[in-house]
């Protein structure tokens, strides 16, 4: 399993059992929930920034 950091909060998110993902400038993020990926998708150079 590939792992990934939630960009949100931080957390370590298996990409199987990922809340939710989403694209963003050819680029794929892996969210521990669905509030994460809300926020991420409302704002989203904030956190790909990270």
């Amino acid at each position: 399993m590939s792992k990934h950091t939630d960009p949100v909060c931080g957390m370590e998110v298996d990409e199987e059992d990922a809340g939710g993902k989403s694209q963003h400038q050819g680029r794929t993020y892996y969210f521990c929930s669905e509030s994460c990926q809300n926020k991420f998708e409302q704002e989203p150079e904030k956190y790909a920034s990270k």
